[in-house]
């Protein structure tokens, strides 16, 4: 730092001035636990199952409820590729398996003849819509409901 001629600046104001020299801890990350908090048995997570056909999700509106663990397990007994999508509840949800999402955390693919399983805690109350990406078009559409 440059003074202007005449200025004299203490060593101590200099280093308040450069900021502390220990780091903080780091926030912990937004879907992280609280410290206190007990730990998810994710394998006595509530089973919700959505059985992909063609066109149509059965059942075609599914309700969970805030704090609460869920596994989601999706059935394709299609003959066709189909997709739950579900953008706007997924950025909403604590993912305990988010690679099950694919990279972009938008919608869970599933193959014909295969099966999914998603396991999440809904963390926000409302409405979000469920599609097929590819077949929303035919009807293959849904709703989801957090409350």
């Amino acid at each position: 730092m440059r003074c202007k001629p005449g200025w004299r600046l203490a060593l101590p104001v200099l280093a308040l001035l450069a900021g502390p020299t220990i780091d903080a801890p780091a926030a912990p990350a937004i879907d992280a636990p609280a410290i206190d908090a007990p730990a998810i048995d994710w394998a006595h997570a509530t089973l919700v199952t959505v059985v992909e056909v063609e066109y149509r999700f059965v059942p075609n509106h599914l309700v969970f409820r805030r704090g609460l663990a869920y596994r989601l397990h999706v059935v394709n007994r299609g003959r066709e590729l189909h997709e739950l999508t579900a953008p706007a509840f997924f950025k909403t949800v604590r993912l305990h398996n988010p690679g099950a999402l694919g990279p972009d955390h938008r919608q869970l693919v599933v193959d014909p003849g295969t099966e999914k399983d998603i396991y999440f805690i809904p963390k926000r109350a409302g409405r979000y819509d469920m599609r097929c990406a590819d077949h929303d078009w035919a009807g293959m559409t849904g709703e989801i409901t957090v409350k």
